[in-house]
C-alpha cells in the first residue's frame, strides 16, 4: 500500500485579529477570530466562496494560514478524489448554494475532510457562525466576511483525468503570466505588442477540449431510471400529519412546517433546519409513533429525492448519518419500509449530486462494523432484487442498472462490483421480464469491463449463460453479445 497523502486544514482569520480585539467588549467573551477554511492535499488548497470551488497553490489566496492542523493521511487515488469535488462543484457547492451561515468554506472542508479521512474538521470552527454572526458583534463584522467570500479568486476547477503535476503546471504557467505582465507593464502611451505564451495557449486548449468532452459524456451518458410517479407527496404528507398530530414538541412541529415547505410550497432545502433529520430518524425509528409513520415517511423521502437540491438535505447528515444507518438494516425491516427505502434510493439517482452521494468510500462505524453510502447502496439493491416482492425486484433492478452506467472510475466499484453480479445471476434463475432482463444485461456488460476478469468468470460458473436469454429483443441480443465476447 502507498505512503498516502497528507491531508491539512488550512485556518485563516478573515478579521485579521479583529475579532480578537473587539469581541470581549461586544460579545462578553474573547473569539480569537472568524475562520475561513481550506483543505491541502496532493500539492493543492480546495477551498469554497461565493464563486463556488477553487484550487490553487497552498498560501496563494489569502496567504500564509494562522493555523495548519493534520487531519490525517488518505489512501484514497487522486483521480477518485478529482470526481468527487467534480461532482461537489456541479450539485451542492456550486457557488450560488453559497450561504455564509449554513453553508460556507467550513462546510466545505468539512465535507472534504470526511471524504478522504472519515473525521470532520474541530467542531468550533464549524459552530462559530451560528453563535457569532446573529449577534452585535456578528452585525459588526459581516461585512467583512461577505466581502472576503465576494472576492476570493476561484482558479480553474479540477480537470478531469489531469494529475496534480499538471495542475502544478498550469498555476506556474498563470503565475509566470502575470510575473511578466506586472514586470513589462509600461506607460498609457506606449505601443506594447505581446505574443501569447505557447505554453499558457496549450494549457487553455487542453481546459476547452476537456470541457467540450465532459459536456459530450454528459450529454451520451445513460438517463438513471428513476419512479417519478410512484408516490402522490400530497396524500403521503397530508396522512403522515394525521398520523403524528399531538404527538409532537414544539422543536419537531417546526421540523414538520419545514417538510411542507420543502415539499409542498416548492422551497429551496435551505428551508430545513439543523434538526431537520433528526426529526425524520424519529419518524423512521420510534416504533411508539405506529410503523405506518415510517412508511409515510419514506415515501415523501421519496419524492423529495427527486429535488435537485436534496444533495443539501444529505449533506446535513454526513456526521449522524441517520438516513445510511437506516437503510443498512433494510433487511430486517418490514416489507413496506424495505419499499419505501428501496424506492429512496433508486429516485436518489434523478441528480449527479445525490447519485454522487450514493456512491461514497469513506467509512463510519455502525454495529460494530464499517460502513459507507456506495456500501449501504450496494446492500439495498440486492436486497431489492432478491425479494419475493415483484415491485421490490423491479426497484432492485433499477438501482443495479443505475449503479452500472453511473459515470465513475473503476476503483469506486472494484470490490461491489462481484457482489451486485451474483446477485445478478441469483435473479436471473427466475423468468425476468423483458425491461428487467434488459436492466441486468446491461449492468453485467458494464461489470465486465470494471471486473474483467471476476467478473466473467463468475458467469461462467454459476450460470446461466446469457445465451439462455436470447430471442426476446434486439437490445438484449446484442448485450448477450458483448457479454459473451467477454466469456473464456
Amino acid at each position: 500500500m502507498s505512503e498516502g497523502e497528507e491531508v491539512l486544514l488550512y485556518v485563516y482569520d478573515v478579521s485579521a485579529g479583529v475579532a480578537a480585539s473587539l469581541s470581549p467588549a461586544l460579545l462578553g467573551r474573547k473569539i480569537d477570530g472568524i475562520w475561513h477554511t481550506a483543505i491541502v492535499v496532493y500539492g493543492k488548497e480546495y477551498y469554497f466562496g461565493s464563486g463556488g470551488i477553487g484550487v490553487a497553490i497552498p498560501g496563494s489566496v489569502v496567504g500564509e494560514p494562522l493555523e495548519k492542523i493534520k487531519l490525517g493521511v488518505t489512501y484514497i487515488p487522486f483521480q477518485v478524489f478529482e470526481e468527487y469535488v467534480n461532482g461537489l462543484a456541479e450539485s451542492e457547492f456550486r457557488g450560488d448554494a453559497y450561504h455564509i451561515l449554513k453553508h460556507n468554506c467550513n462546510n466545505f472542508s468539512d465535507a472534504l475532510s470526511n471524504f478522504l479521512v472519515g473525521t470532520g474538521i474541530p467542531a468550533h470552527i464549524l459552530s462559530l457562525p451560528d453563535e457569532i454572526i446573529n449577534t452585535p458583534f456578528g452585525a459588526t463584522i459581516r461585512p467583512l466576511i461577505e466581502q472576503f467570500a465576494t472576492n476570493s479568486p476561484v482558479l480553474d476547477r479540477i480537470r478531469r483525468d489531469i494529475s496534480p503535476e499538471f495542475l502544478q503546471l498550469n498555476s506556474d504557467i498563470e503565475a509566470a503570466r502575470n510575473e511578466i505582465s506586472n514586470g513589462y507593464r509600461m506607460s498609457e502611451s506606449a505601443e506594447v505588442t505581446t505574443e501569447v505564451d505557447p505554453s499558457v495557449q496549450l494549457a487553455q486548449n487542453l481546459a476547452e477540449a476537456e470541457r467540450k468532452e465532459r459536456e459530450e459524456r454528459r450529454k451520451n451518458r445513460e438517463p438513471p431510471i428513476v419512479f417519478k410517479d410512484a408516490v402522490d407527496v400530497h396524500i403521503e404528507f397530508d396522512a403522515l400529519v394525521g398520523l403524528i398530530d399531538g404527538k409532537l414538541n414544539e422543536e419537531e412541529q417546526q421540523s414538520l412546517e419545514e417538510l411542507h415547505q420543502y415539499m409542498l410550497q416548492d422551497e429551496g432545502s435551505w428551508a430545513l433546519g439543523d434538526s431537520f433529520l433528526v426529526f425524520i430518524g424519529r419518524l423512521l425509528t420510534d416504533k411508539t409513533l405506529g410503523d405506518e409513520v415510517s412508511v409515510r415517511c419514506l415515501n415523501v423521502l421519496s419524492a423529495a429525492a427527486l429535488k435537485d437540491d436534496v444533495i443539501l438535505m444529505l449533506h446535513q447528515d454526513r456526521k449522524q448519518h441517520i438516513l445510511m444507518n437506516y437503510a443498512y438494516e433494510v433487511d430486517r425491516l418490514p416489507l413496506p419500509q424495505q419499499k419505501g427505502i428501496t424506492l429512496f434510493i433508486c429516485n436518489l439517482f434523478e441528480n449527479s449530486g445525490s447519485s454522487e452521494w450514493l456512491l461514497y468510500i469513506s467509512e463510519w462505524p455502525f454495529n460494530n462494523t464499517q460502513i459507507s453510502n456506495i456500501r449501504v447502496t450496494t446492500k439495498v439493491a440486492v436486497n431489492a432484487v432478491l425479494s419475493e416482492d415483484e415491485e421490490m425486484r423491479d426497484r432492485g433492478t433499477a438501482i443495479i442498472y443505475n449503479l452500472a452506467t453511473k459515470e465513475v472510475k473503476t476503483v469506486v466499484f472494484d470490490d461491489v462490483a462481484v457482489e451486485l453480479t451474483m446477485a445478478i445471476l441469483q435473479f436471473l434463475n427466475g423468468t425476468p421480464a423483458e425491461a428487467q432482463l434488459f436492466r441486468c444485461l446491461k449492468s453485467l456488460a458494464q461489470f465486465c469491463q470494471i471486473s474483467a476478469q471476476d467478473v466473467p468468470q463468475l458467469i461462467q460458473m454459476i450460470g446461466p449463460h446469457p445465451s439462455k436469454f436470447k430471442g426476446q429483443s434486439e437490445r438484449n441480443d446484442q448485450l448477450i453479445e458483448e457479454i459473451s465476447k467477454r466469456l473464456r
